[in-house]
């Protein structure tokens, strides 16, 4: 068996597959992925949420686990019954939204986590549990299983992740035998074509089986397909396109309002896969326009789609949300997808905006989650309400305890990105990566406490020197950033909002310095409600930990001092007020937004 980092070592070069229209262009190759294994992460938050999420995986029942494949296909299904969620119930009375409504939904994304923490650990345990896990299903799934789930596209797309995860991350060699049966199986089950959230395709059914999301399917379709399961993979992509969702998109039209915003944001990770399946601008175009419209109308946080819908443009929706609902963002599912969207297009454009808006959602959202607990309890909702808090889900085992364990390991590949003359700085995250450059192993180690503060540290090590560029991600927010190489303050330019290049002859012991200045800032809830703000110092959003709205000045919010490792304070008229980061906070009442005079 080879190592992990051999198996992820597809994912360490420039992309090969880019199609041959775009490579013959003036347009450039996009970044590529360094593996999973190449990147060692040292911050105690990251590190933390992937060990608690895998903790909790590796501790289910395999038999638990198939449980609901089993019962709908009519096989013997021992063992404890997971409930919420994830459990059949032939009974199941949708109007309640409660234990049943997704049968087993959730295993693809399982598989899938399992098999990137393989290759971040190269524990054997953990790629033992993912091949039994492949081969009990095989075994169990059945076209009944997609015929009596109200959502066979969602749970077709999950496993397909699941298993070219595994084929490509863990070393399973029968993962696209097992692909090519689950294909088999669900097809003719699923609809020709992509259709709507909300539109009923399947007669006599109830209003919850039109919330399925076929237009998701195309990115995980493509990624099948580049990794080498087959044209059959390519095909089906191209079929599930929802060009009723792309066409006015790319034409600058805000398709949005009304739209489920998950499912919606995810799809946008289809139109990426397909550019880069198939070259056709128009899906980068919708990709690009849809990331801009969803950056209108999101939170300071980065977070976006109140009650779970994607609004029109210049509407007082997001304000009204203040007061009106506690589900502002649904964290977990919507940061996975917000990643993706961000990292493709980062790739493909080396904008370092797409990198800000990653960072931005990374540490204000889900790095902020509850822990997922091993009953079913899950974080599913942020909450920036005048009074928000931090709760679990009502319901056990949801979608976003799928999505969680991913967005855990997907750290690492976020953080760094690469070509051919060196490598990209994306996350200032406290971490190790190794790779190989011309015939050299350098490794460059990052630490410091960012974002709490300004300075970040890089040494170098190598096996001897070797030239190549290192590109810092300067973000838009920081004015007066500077970059400084064994002491001496660097000569290239450095422009927030720009990636900041050095390259040189690199050695062992070389160092550099990245200052970024934590600005304190501003942000308007919308330009409708200017005096309705959040306070942010560099990519942190500071959270008010308030029962009662205070009195408090644009002056006082920007004067507000740190007192702490992780706390500021801010001195209003009437008394201190407590501003925490999202990951501090625990069961305090926050106040994401403020009032000022």
């Amino acid at each position: 068996m080879r190592s992990a980092s051999l198996l992820t070592a597809g994912l360490a070069a420039p992309v090969s597959w880019f199609p041959k229209l775009l490579a013959a262009s003036d347009v450039a190759q996009p970044l590529g992925e360094f593996g999973y294994g190449d990147v060692t992460l040292a911050s105690e938050l990251h590190e933390r949420q992937l060990s608690e999420t895998h903790a909790v995986l590796m501790g289910l029942s395999e038999d638990s686990l198939l449980q609901p494949f089993r019962q709908i296909g009519g096989q013997p299904a021992p063992g404890v019954e997971l409930g919420g969620w994830y459990k059949y119930d032939p009974n199941y009375d949708w109007h309640t939204f409660d234990a049943g409504f997704a049968p087993a939904a959730t295993f693809g994304q399982w598989v899938s986590a399992l098999a990137r923490t393989y290759a971040i650990t190269g524990d054997r345990k953990i790629r033992d549990k993912v091949l039994r896990l492949n081969r009990l299903y095989a075994e169990a799934i059945s076209g009944d299983f997609y015929e009596k789930t109200r959502f066979p596209a969602y749970s077709y797309d999950k496993l397909v992740c699941g298993l070219i995860d595994s084929h490509q991350l863990a070393g399973d060699p029968d993962a696209y035998r097992i692909l090519e049966h689950t294909t088999d199986t669900a097809v003719p089950h699923l609809p020709g074509k992509a259709i709507e959230h909300g539109k009923s395709w399947r007669p006599g059914t109830d209003e919850s089986y039109t919330w399925d999301e076929s237009y998701t399917m195309p990115e995980n379709l493509f990624l099948a397909y580049q990794r080498g399961a087959g044209d059959r993979y390519r095909a089906l992509g191209i079929q599930y396109l929802n060009d009723e969702y792309f066409d006015p998109l790319a034409e600058g039209q805000c398709a949005f309002a009304g739209r489920h915003a998950y499912s919606h944001v995810n799809a946008l990770c289809s139109a990426m896969q397909t550019y880069l399946t198939l070259g056709n601008v128009k899906y980068l175009r919708a990709a690009q326009n849809g990331f801009d419209m969803l950056a209108a109308q999101s939170f300071a946080t980065g977070g976006w789609g109140p009650d779970e819908i994607l609004r029109a443009p210049n509407s007082d929706d997001v304000y009204a949300s203040l007061t009106k609902t506690h589900s502002s963002f649904e964290t977990p599912c919507g940061s996975y997808a917000h990643f993706k969207l961000t990292r493709y297009l980062l790739r493909v454009t080396r904008d370092s905006r797409y990198g800000d808006s990653m960072e931005r959602v990374m540490y204000n959202t889900v790095l902020g989650a509850k822990p997922l607990q091993a009953d079913g309890k899950t974080f599913y909702y942020s909450d920036y309400n005048f009074k928000g808090q931090k709760v679990y889900s009502n319901h056990s085992w949801p979608c976003c305890s799928g999505t969680l364990p991913q967005v855990a390991a997907d750290y690492r590949i976020n953080t760094y990105f690469r070509d051919s003359r060196g490598i990209y700085v994306n996350l200032y995250i406290p971490s190790t990566l190794r790779w190989t450059q011309e015939n050299a192993n350098p490794s460059l180690t990052q630490t410091g406490s960012y974002p709490f503060d300004s300075l970040v540290q890089f040494e170098v090590t190598a096996s001897r020197p070797v030239e190549f560029g290192v590109n810092f991600r300067i973000p838009s927010w920081a004015e007066g950033a500077s970059i400084s190489v064994n002491g001496k303050r660097a000569l290239e330019p450095v422009i927030p909002g720009h990636f900041a290049t050095l390259r040189r002859r690199w050695k062992t012991g070389d160092r550099v310095e990245v200052d970024l200045k934590l600005t304190k800032r501003l942000e308007p809830i919308d330009a409708q409600h200017p005096n309705t703000v959040a306070l942010l110092c560099g990519p942190l959003v500071l959270f008010a930990i308030t029962e009662a709205a205070p009195v408090v000045s644009r002056q006082q919010l920007l004067s507000a001092k740190k007192i702490g490792e992780q706390k500021w304070q801010v001195e209003t008229a009437t008394a201190r007020l407590n501003m925490l980061p999202f990951t501090a906070i625990w069961d305090e009442q926050y106040s994401t937004y403020l009032i000022v005079q």
